[in-house]
């Protein structure tokens, strides 16, 4: 680790984190990687219970933005970044110290080797300290050049949209993912997900088939159970595969909802009674 004449030298990079209502997680996102930076940015949507006051305790640089959806609220963020190399990370996200070694490492010398780097992502659930050995990792592009790439404008799907030709490496290291509160909170975030994710099919003219709405949660229950490797993770891994399937079956319930209400003329809705 390069250390300076007070500590570990920070690197050509900023970090930025979108945040809203996490101040019982945030600090040991920050805590984990605020050596690293000089730059560490908060883009907040408006907390309520003391997020921007911790985040600026702990050495961050906290911003207020209106929430914009998931894709143009990280766009924002990378603007206000002064550095041209980017880490981003959510606010229930901790880089363990083999990761942060590991990223120091590739600047050692100077300019990484490739513009982009994929990172693995592992969910960890309540009761875990660490990543279950076979738990289902997601690899996006976390560490990049905002020149050679840039998070998508969906509201929805939050991802680095890279330059064409640009290959991106895959770090080793594993970004530990605390993203369960408990089962209710977790359900409560995947139905309010499930609105915007209705609100972005009908903005782009998306029209799915209302046969899914009979396959949606039991094939998404095996897609989790199964295929995202739940199944090895005792009683929780079931209930939090139930609670995935029940959030794509509301994808699809609310988009069909929606163009029911939608092919009913207004000349049909019986007026309310005015006796009541």
């Amino acid at each position: 680790m390069g250390l300076g004449a007070t500590g570990p030298v920070a690197l050509p990079l900023s970090i930025f984190i979108i945040a809203r209502n996490e101040a019982d997680r945030i600090g040991a996102t920050i805590r984990a990687v605020r050596d690293l930076t000089d730059d560490l940015v908060v883009v907040d949507s408006g907390s309520t219970d003391g997020t921007q006051a911790l985040a600026a305790s702990l050495g961050a640089r906290v911003i207020h933005n209106p929430w914009p959806g998931y894709g143009p609220q990280k766009r924002f963020s990378e603007e206000q970044c002064r550095h041209v190399w980017l880490l981003n990370l959510d606010a229930d996200e901790v880089v363990p110290a083999e990761l942060a070694a590991e990223i120091r490492a590739l600047f050692a010398s100077g300019e990484p080797s490739r513009p982009a780097w994929r990172i693995g992502i592992a969910e960890i659930f309540p009761g875990e300290g660490r990543p279950h050995p076979w738990a289902y990792t997601l690899t996006p592009v976390r560490l990049y050049r905002k020149d050679r790439g840039r998070y998508s404008a969906s509201p929805v799907h939050d991802r680095v949209a890279l330059e064409p030709g640009v290959k991106p490496g895959r770090l080793r290291g594993i970004i530990h993912h605390f993203s369960v509160r408990s089962l209710g909170d977790q359900l409560d975030k995947l139905n309010r997900y499930s609105d915007q994710q209705a609100d972005d099919l009908e903005a782009r003219g998306v029209v799915i088939p209302s046969w899914r709405v009979f396959v949606e949660l039991p094939g998404n229950f095996l897609k989790a159970y199964l295929g995202r490797r739940h199944v090895l993770r005792g009683t929780y891994g079931f209930l939090t595969a139930m609670n995935y399937a029940m959030s794509r079956h509301l994808r699809i319930a609310k988009h069909y909802e929606r163009r029911r209400r939608a092919a009913i003329p207004l000349d049909r809705v019986d007026p309310p009674d005015p006796t009541f």
